[in-house]
């Protein structure tokens, strides 16, 4: 006779992943709900946030051997497969390798417009000044006993550039890719809270006022020329930055060329949707209970937060410079778009320039600094590369 219908059930059970589930991965369960209802219900950076959650999600399923990795065994003298690995193990591949990040700026470059940042190139010190949060979080780091690998990934959050924390994660200390790339996406979404209230403390109502002058029309020849000579200078400058720096300009060119339309469009939606899923979901699935779920993890968030504000402040402080060296023609408000989340940062300049002087309209002018953020923090990877890796 066979067994009973009930110890057949009780097997099975015992078999499933309900029985080998342990606290952490259920906690973990947890967590990658929330995310997946912010993304949804609050819209907080939906288009990474929620594949991101997923994949973490799937990575803490017990038992599903997701991110298993292959494995092999020698016979006659040959190494032979033995047992492939799992989806999402090949699919990190373009993670680990550094393939994804470059290929998602060169959607970027695609989608941006340089026109702002060329027609006032000063913009592009607010950018730089905005990179403050990078290297204050890495002190900072270095403070709470990370080591210098450690600390370098935790401060590019500053750049508020999600591929470039990935990539420079990647690189120096991939073990910390999941609880950085959460950090640095999730702040990313809450920058219309946590930039306001340093904007207002930082200025005074009458420098908030400020109306900018219309910035220059740009020709179609700048417009060809400055990703030409972007990559040339910023990658000679600092070389590590050549895959970024190098991509995001090509698809920049692939935009202002005006012959290449159909590659424009493709580097623009296809491709970067693509490469958008399989980044969010293996980057998620690296957050693991086992990784996750230590002491370092709150402090990188708690690092997060400082980097954004860091950022924020240098690049109001250096914008409160220009209005007293030019005598009130800057309004302090656009360096904090300085930061890389483009068109956010920019958005929030604008909003709060209204709230003062509803007749104001600073979006544009804040898309200079805004753009040149993402040079910066792809220059600013490049560096702490340079000097870690």
């Amino acid at each position: 006779m066979g067994k009973p219908l009930g110890d057949v059930i009780l097997d099975f059970l015992r078999d499933s992943g309900f029985a080998a589930i342990t606290w952490k991965q259920a906690l973990m369960l947890g967590i990658s709900w929330l995310l997946i209802f912010l993304a949804i219900k609050k819209k907080y950076e939906p288009l990474l946030l929620l594949p991101i959650a997923f994949g973490m999600m799937l990575a803490n399923l017990p038992l599903a051997g997701l991110t298993a990795e292959p494995k092999y065994e020698m016979v006659n003298g040959e190494m032979k497969l033995k047992e492939v690995g799992g989806l999402l193990y090949y699919l990190y591949q373009g993670v680990k390798l550094g393939v994804y990040p470059p290929l998602i700026f060169l959607g970027i470059g695609a989608m941006t417009d340089f026109g702002p940042l060329i027609a006032n190139p000063s913009s592009l010190l607010l950018g730089a000044a905005a990179q403050l949060g990078i290297f204050a979080a890495f002190f900072l780091a270095r403070l709470l006993g990370f080591d210098p690998k450690a600390a370098a990934s935790i401060g590019i959050i500053g750049g508020a550039d999600g591929p470039t924390a990935i990539y420079l994660t990647t690189k120096l200390k991939p073990e910390l890719l999941g609880p950085v790339a959460i950090a640095a996406y999730s702040y990313m979404a809450l920058i219309p809270m946590i930039q306001p209230p340093i904007m207002r403390a930082l200025t005074t109502r009458k420098e908030r006022q400020v109306v900018m002058k219309q910035l220059r029309p740009v020709s179609k020849l700048e417009k060809i020329l400055f990703p030409i000579v972007v990559t040339v200078v910023g990658s000679l400058l600092v070389p590590s930055s050549a895959p970024l720096l190098g991509m995001l300009m090509l698809g920049n060119l692939f935009r202002e060329s005006l012959v290449v339309d159909r590659l424009s469009k493709t580097a623009q939606n296809e491709l970067i949707n693509i490469i958008t899923i399989f980044i969010g979901v293996t980057v998620g699935s690296t957050a693991t209970a086992e990784r996750f779920i230590s002491p370092d993890t709150f402090k990188i968030i708690a690092l997060g937060l400082a980097a954004f504000t860091f950022s924020t402040v240098g690049g109001v402080l250096l914008g409160k410079i220009m209005y007293w060296a030019t005598g009130g023609k800057v309004n302090p408000l656009i360096g904090s778009a300085g930061v890389s989340a483009v068109p956010m940062a920019a958005r929030v300049s604008q909003i709060e320039g209204q709230r003062e002087n509803p007749s104001n309209f600073l979006l544009m002018h804040a898309m200079g600094p805004n753009v040149a953020g993402v040079i910066g923090s792809a220059i600013a990877a490049g560096v702490l590369l340079n000097l870690f890796g």
